[in-house]
């Protein structure tokens, strides 16, 4: 069985990701976007994030443009956006597809292990988020509307 090891992800500066880098971490992984009306999440993701790094937490955010095209910029653009707006810390990824043909296989995997609403595998929205445990097995789905702060009991179970 995978484990969310298996995949690897681009960096926002193109460098490579193997999630691997994170194993024995509680994961909180995301599919973002910059003009999103959950946009502002940003900041309690990234509140939780410096909240529970220490104890071995760590929010990883994967621009996606695929949801009202809310996430036009490329690269810099998005790392600019992310640090001038909300001081994101945590590591962001390069923009991919969460749904369709063209999927990061990290998606399908998580989408597979931990499907949505009546069993439905595909992303909704911007902002849904997957929780994953130590051990790399995804234990959670959260929808957009969640907000980061009300992870904070499922997040410290974790840890």
């Amino acid at each position: 069985m995978a484990t969310i090891y298996d995949f690897t992800a681009e960096t926002l500066d193109g460098k490579p990701a193997p999630l691997s880098e994170w194993k024995g971490k509680v994961v909180l992984i995301v599919n973002t976007a910059s003009k999103c009306g959950f946009t502002p999440q940003y900041k309690g993701l990234e509140e939780l994030y410096r909240k529970h790094r220490d104890r071995g937490f760590v929010v990883l955010g994967f621009p996606c443009n695929q949801f009202g095209a809310q996430e036009p910029g490329d690269a810099a653009e998005i790392a600019s956006f992310c640090s001038l707006t909300y001081d994101v810390d945590f590591p962001m990824m390069r923009k991919i597809d969460v749904n369709g043909p063209a999927a990061h296989p990290l998606y399908k995997h998580l989408k597979s292990a931990k499907k949505g609403v009546l069993g439905t595998e595909g992303i909704k929205w911007n902002f849904t988020k997957f929780l994953v445990g130590r051990d790399g097995e995804v234990v959670g789905r959260f929808a957009p509307t969640v907000e980061p702060s009300a992870l904070e009991r499922a997040v410290e179970a974790l840890l």
